[in-house]
């Protein structure tokens, strides 16, 4: 997968003669390959990747269409970079102006006889709409997910702790080929439920259990939350899970190519609002993932843009009443021109245990 053309040719939109990629996401995207350490300069003419010799020989195999370098002892990336934009001509670089740190930034203004422009949207415009080869991966890394809850929902019982199905979901995902999780597991039951993002803890699971979970697979992350129920649920218990349910139909039935992202987000609201429970959905509908589980588009009150045609976003509404519980249910949609596609195969009833 290489993304340098793409990159290229846009250049001219920008009013930029090349661009300055010093994140190890963006690297990757551009050339395939993934080093922790390197730089990537990408200019109309040619283009330059410099790595150190940890990652040198792989570079050299795997990185095409650009000239592989390796960083001495003793040199600079902002040395090796200058001397490469010289002879390119480059007056206006672009640059990743919330990945570059302070520190990093003032080194290369200092040392760069070219401007500096801040330049992150290229790249990250590029990156909201998958290619058919990254929607594959994407695809068979929700397909380890589904399989990893699957394998783990058979086991669950009262008796295992949060911390134990959270550590069954890492071992599941990674059995079925998943390189890594996505992000850290929430598995939180009871009156942590609550907590969107509550870390998982030495507790035994009761009451409604969320679970949110993800796998990477070939760098690209999928996504996933399910609400199960730990003996009967209560009258209110099942009203606000039918609640949930009923919200993401609703949002995922909204989210078409076009469609502009607060207007998906409103379409699932409406329907908490409704139910008596607005005050109850503290976080946005969903967002975009790829490379990273949270991209730049969103499903949200505050966004204005239109979400494109092959973006992928999660579409994750929830209720959480305070000290009692929270439910939460998210798949990963692929948005097409009539509607969209999703990704996710778990079932989407309330699992009862015990």
């Amino acid at each position: 997968m290489n993304n340098l053309g793409a990159i290229k040719d846009q250049l001219q939109q920008y009013n930029l003669d090349g661009i300055l990629l010093t994140g190890p996401v963006n690297r990757r995207w551009a050339t395939g390959f993934y080093a922790s350490a390197g730089v990537l300069v990408v200019t109309r003419g040619e283009s330059l990747f410099i790595t150190d010799s940890r990652y040198i020989e792989s570079a050299e195999a795997k990185v095409q269409g650009a000239t592989v370098a390796q960083i001495g002892v003793g040199e600079s990336y902002p040395g090796m970079v200058e001397k490469f934009l010289t002879k390119q001509g480059v007056r206006r670089l672009g640059f990743e102006q919330h990945v570059m740190s302070q520190s990093t930034y003032a080194d290369y203004s200092e040392k760069l006889s070219a401007e500096l422009v801040p330049a992150e949207a290229l790249v990250a415009d590029l990156r909201e709409v998958k290619s058919a080869e990254e929607y594959a991966i994407m695809r068979q890394a929700q397909v380890i997910t589904d399989k990893a809850f699957a394998d783990v929902l058979s086991n669950i019982s009262p008796n295992m702790t949060e911390q134990e199905v959270a550590a069954e979901l890492v071992y599941h995902l990674m059995k079925h080929g998943g390189e890594k999780p996505s992000f850290d597991p929430i598995v939180v039951g009871g009156p942590r439920s609550s907590m969107p993002h509550g870390k998982p803890g030495p507790y035994k699971l009761e009451g409604f259990v969320t679970i949110d979970f993800g796998a990477v697979y070939q760098g690209y992350c999928s996504d996933m939350t399910r609400t199960i129920s730990i003996g009967e649920p209560t009258e209110e218990m099942r009203i606000v899970y039918e609640t949930v349910l009923r919200a993401q139909l609703a949002g995922i039935s909204a989210a078409k190519a076009g469609m502009i992202g607060r207007d998906i987000d409103k379409a699932a609201r409406d329907v908490i609002e409704a139910a008596g429970y607005g005050d109850y959905f503290g976080h946005g509908l969903g967002h975009s993932l790829g490379l990273e589980v949270h991209e730049s588009l969103k499903a949200s009150p505050i966004e204005g843009r239109p979400i494109p045609k092959g973006a992928i976003i999660s579409i994750e509404p929830g209720i959480y009443l305070p000290g009692q519980f929270g439910v939460r249910i998210e798949d990963v949609v692929c948005l097409t021109g009539t509607g969209c596609e999703n990704l996710t195969a778990t079932p989407k009833e309330l699992t009862i245990i015990g």
